[in-house]
């Protein structure tokens, strides 16, 4: 069992309502739900394991927390290519300086939800979907085919059908967005799908993880998508910026209600 360096079991939140989280495809985090690197991932985003930690050596650790070496030297290879530990040979291995973090891989994402985000978490991962975003829309505006229009149309009405407190309606949420950002036909845009999706996912399910949604989104996606359908690029631009700015109020709310 894993157990925390106060030699107390983990509190790691039961986040079983937003297990669909997981629905991201491209950031494998499926595959890493309920790991060791996980549960260490979440202890470092949280703090209890602050930058500087020391873990102990591999087979001591191995020990303590209940895993096999090959286990653990898994966990921290992937904490490692994230940047959330480093180890070198005389010094051990140690947690990473945040600014060293990978904090838009889609896993580091997730596990920051697991880890409770912070205020600043959130209004920094909006602010970069606003700097992002509303461009991004902008171009697939100027750019998109018939075939997406008709792709950002049919995933709209599945959207508005089955609603975002739904797995089929938050997939449908990511194809939306996933179709706009491949409209712009910038490959350094659509890099940032991944973090962009993961972001818009697991916000969309902070927000009602105890309640449902406190506002209807379809509208706000309605409009962008006819910017879009019709060519217009400043439209496009100013429907983006109101649908990121109102995710971000009702997020903040979803946060003062749970505090």
């Amino acid at each position: 069992m894993l157990h925390s360096k106060n030699g107390t079991m983990p509190k790691i939140p039961d986040h079983s309502a937003i297990a669909a989280g997981t629905l991201i495809q491209a950031g494998g985090g499926r595959r890493l739900q309920g790991s060791l690197a996980k549960q260490l991932a979440v202890m470092i985003l949280s703090g209890e394991l602050p930058e500087g930690h020391l873990f102990p050596n591999e087979i001591d650790y191995a020990r303590q927390i209940g895993v096999s070496r090959s286990v653990l030297r898994e966990a921290l290879r992937i904490l490692t290519a994230k940047g959330l530990v480093n180890s070198r040979p005389k010094t051990g291995t140690r947690v990473g300086s945040k600014r060293q973090w990978s904090l838009l891989d889609p896993d580091l994402l997730a596990w920051q939800f697991e880890a409770e985000p912070s205020r600043k978490f959130l209004r920094d991962l909006f602010e970069l979907r606003m700097l992002v975003e509303p461009g991004a829309a902008a171009l697939a505006a100027e750019r998109r085919s018939k075939k997406q229009v008709n792709a950002m149309c049919s995933a709209l009405d599945t959207m508005a059908l089955h609603g975002l407190g739904t797995e089929q309606g938050r997939l449908a949420d990511q194809h939306f967005h996933m179709i706009m950002l491949e409209a712009t036909r910038n490959g350094a845009i659509i890099a940032l799908a991944s973090s962009i999706m993961a972001a818009i996912a697991w916000t969309t399910l902070y927000k009602q993880r105890k309640r449902g949604l406190v506002r209807d989104p379809i509208p706000d996606h309605r409009n962008l998508f006819d910017a879009i359908a019709n060519a217009d690029s400043a439209a496009a631009r100013d429907a983006m910026s109101e649908l990121v700015r109102l995710a971000l109020a009702d997020t903040e709310k979803s946060l003062r209600k749970r505090a």
